[in-house]
């Protein structure tokens, strides 16, 4: 089970994939962006 207690939708990794893309990530370089809900 995840931190956050519920299984991921789509439209949880379409808004990790619209951050990426945004421009409010421009600063952003060589990351590891994990949209996993808290799950290691």
């Amino acid at each position: 089970m995840n931190a956050l207690g519920r299984l991921g939708e789509p439209e949880d990794i379409a808004n990790a994939a619209e951050l990426i893309v945004s421009d409010i990530a421009r600063w952003l370089t060589g990351q590891t962006i994990r949209a996993n809900g808290g799950f290691n």
